[in-house]
């Protein structure tokens, strides 16, 4: 048996002393390295690394004794990005988005992240990893927004993996994508939008369209509205919470951020259609009797139960459709609504408060976006100057 000398322990135990690593060629011929990191929990620990060459062992050895000497931990476990997928939905995201941004980011890492990019590892990933996953989407049936919404998902995961310092950069974010074409239909003017209010006067759900026309609430925001958030005496009519979709079921929920909570004034023809479902709502309830499930929303079924979206969406629509009504979609009215008060001179920071928008550039975008109208009216002032 094959001794070491004295001399070459002395040597050997000086190199682990000092941290320097060890390199060795194995049976197969593949080259090893040891040497002891931070990593993630504080401690330190045993990284191993592998390499056709001992000089590119050694390398790798080096990067992770700077790295370590710089206070940049190691990854403790050799990740997958499945794995840290799971890791990020379950450990993180869980606790910290609501219900439906949750759904999302499930949906996005089941349906696509995972199945095109989970094998890889996670260290490993480059930005042509995700470029080229991105683009085997662009060249399939995926629409743009769906493409934008998988790299965001996955760029949201990368970025909790470099706070957790298991990466030093986020490849999803050098990842490019051609731009979403916002689509918008042309909101109607006030002629349609009174037009509209007539014929669907005498429709279940009249009410609902008042406010999201006068006060340009979103769709979620109009079902959510408890009768406990309407002040009749003080003519107050407060946006507390919305009606939100998570996979089958449907739920209340604050509104997201402290802008949509917003207390607006009632004014005549609100207070008249709310007038109007409270005294319909009263009828129903004593028609369900003890079938009735009491929520306290103020827009039910004949049941007292929340209604679903998408039957204001199909209500809104059969009634365009029955009295040949430019078609717009629901969420349109709240473009709509922001028009009018633009065309009324309402400062922008009064309407960027009625609208429940958290940044003003997003009511200035409303604002500053033309329309037929505006453009004839714009054009007739030219002309008038020339005759």
């Amino acid at each position: 048996m094959t001794t070491i000398p004295d001399e070459r322990k002395k040597r050997s135990r000086r190199r682990r002393a000092n941290n320097e690593g060890t390199v060795y060629q194995r049976a197969d011929g593949k080259w090893c390295g040891q040497v002891y990191v931070l990593i993630t929990d504080g401690t330190e620990k045993r990284k191993t690394v592998y390499g056709k060459t001992s000089d590119e062992v050694r390398a790798k050895i080096d990067d992770l004794k700077i790295k370590s000497r710089r206070g940049v931990p190691a990854a403790d476990r050799p990740w997958k990005v499945g794995e840290y997928l799971d890791y990020w939905l379950n450990e993180v995201a869980r606790h910290s988005v609501r219900r439906t941004t949750f759904a999302k980011y499930e949906t996005m890492v089941r349906l696509y992240l995972k199945p095109g990019l989970g094998r890889k590892k996670l260290d490993r990933l480059t930005v042509a990893d995700v470029q080229g996953f991105l683009n085997g989407r662009l060249n399939g049936d995926h629409a743009i927004g769906t493409i934008h919404a998988m790299r965001n998902v996955l760029s949201t995961a990368l970025t909790r993996a470099m706070r957790e310092e298991i990466l030093s950069r986020n490849v999803a974010r050098l990842a490019t994508l051609p731009p979403i074409e916002a689509k918008r239909d042309q909101p109607w003017t006030a002629a349609e939008a009174r037009a509209f209010l007539q014929v669907a006067r005498f429709d279940p759900l009249y009410p609902a369209f008042v406010l999201l026309l006068v006060y340009g609430l979103r769709r979620g925001e109009a079902l959510g509205l408890r009768w406990a958030d309407v002040d009749f005496d003080e003519d107050q009519v407060h946006i507390r919470q919305q009606l939100i979709r998570v996979g089958t079921d449907l739920h209340e929920a604050p509104v997201k951020t402290r802008a949509r909570k917003r207390s607006l004034p009632m004014v005549g023809i609100v207070r008249e259609a709310l007038e109007i479902q409270r005294g319909g709502q009263k009828i129903r309830r004593e028609r369900a009797g003890e079938s009735w499930v009491e929520t306290g929303l103020v827009f039910t079924t004949k049941s007292g139960r929340p209604i679903e979206p998408r039957n204001l969406a199909r209500s809104f629509a059969r009634i365009i459709a029955a009295e040949g009504l430019r078609p717009i979609r629901v969420h349109d009215l709240r473009h709509t609504a922001a028009s009018l008060l633009k065309k009324l001179g309402v400062a922008p920071r009064d309407a960027m408060e009625i609208l429940g928008h958290s940044r003003i550039a997003v009511t200035m975008e409303i604002y500053t976006h033309g329309d037929e109208e505006s453009r004839q009216s714009a054009i007739g002032k030219v002309n008038d100057l020339f005759t």
